[in-house]
């Protein structure tokens, strides 16, 4: 379409959608003030009338959780969850939280929580048992490497082809390994992130792969003595999100919660108090 009869189009457009604007701006208010009264807890088809279950794996490490009580409201995924329930209607007094192993929360199947929070990563095959809200944070993963391992100086992706390197089953890790560092060694794939730890400590494995805070708090609490010899990125990132029931009628309550936090700066000021201001080497 040449320019002239671009602008005749869009100045016949321009009559005609003015005759309508003021409906459709009407109509636009009204299903938002309809989403909103949806969204409170006299609406809201929670696991238990007039109160908000949330759901997280056992132990609760740090930066998602301190002291191994999600219920105290520090750590990452500890405030991110009140800060959900606080724009839901649910004071933290009205929040419950349940253990609910990382590995089975996206089976599909009941679930036994309105929500989980456990640095669950979005994923298409999850998707298809489970909901995800939108992502509240995106997670680089990172390699840690055992004192003394002859990976300790790795600089790239390549120099740690031929290590031996752990995971945690179910998590993301393995498909970032395979996809990016593609190991000449089969991965030791652990049941839990007990494991994982273990087998760091006790030389089981030249590394491990686990998402970049975790890896942190790994060399800083559990394993002093390894190193995080750098980040790399997950193929097609590794977002986290509040995980529901397979068409829960809450998902989109928390996306739009989500969407609020994040809109208003809260989001951020949460992220930057619990996960911001440590950083890794890239590894390419």
């Amino acid at each position: 379409m040449s320019a002239r009869f671009r602008i005749v189009a869009l100045a016949l457009a321009g009559t005609i959608v003015l005759g309508a604007c003021g409906t459709k701006k009407t109509t636009s208010s009204a299903t938002t003030a309809a989403t909103a009264a949806s969204c409170t807890p006299a609406t809201l088809h929670t696991l238990s009338k007039g109160t908000l279950t949330v759901a997280t794996d056992k132990p609760a490490y740090p930066p998602y959780f301190e002291n191994n009580d999600p219920k105290n409201g520090k750590g990452f995924e500890s405030a991110v969850a009140y800060a959900i329930a606080a724009k839901l209607g649910y004071p933290p007094a009205q929040v419950k939280w349940v253990t609910e192993p990382f590995d089975s929360s996206y089976a599909p199947g009941p679930k036994t929580f309105d929500f989980d929070v456990n640095e669950i990563s979005i994923t298409p095959v999850r998707a298809k048992a489970v909901d995800f809200s939108a992502p509240y944070f995106q997670a680089p993963q990172a390699v840690v490497v055992a004192k003394g391992s002859k990976y300790v100086n790795a600089t790239s992706l390549a120099d740690l082809k031929g290590a031996l390197i752990g995971v945690q089953i179910g998590t993301t890790s393995l498909a970032a390994v395979n996809a990016s560092i593609k190991p000449t060694k089969q991965p030791r794939v652990f049941n839990n992130s007990n494991d994982v730890v273990t087998a760091l400590k006790e030389h089981l494995v030249d590394a491990v792969v686990v998402d970049l805070p975790t890896a942190f708090y790994l060399t800083a609490a559990q394993v002093p003595t390894a190193k995080i010899a750098g980040q790399f990125s997950a193929p097609g990132g590794d977002r986290w999100g509040a995980l529901l029931a397979k068409n829960s009628p809450l998902t989109s309550c928390v996306t739009r919660a989500i969407g609020q936090l994040r809109a208003s700066g809260e989001l951020g000021q949460i992220t930057n108090r619990w996960m911001g201001g440590a950083s890794a080497p890239q590894l390419s």
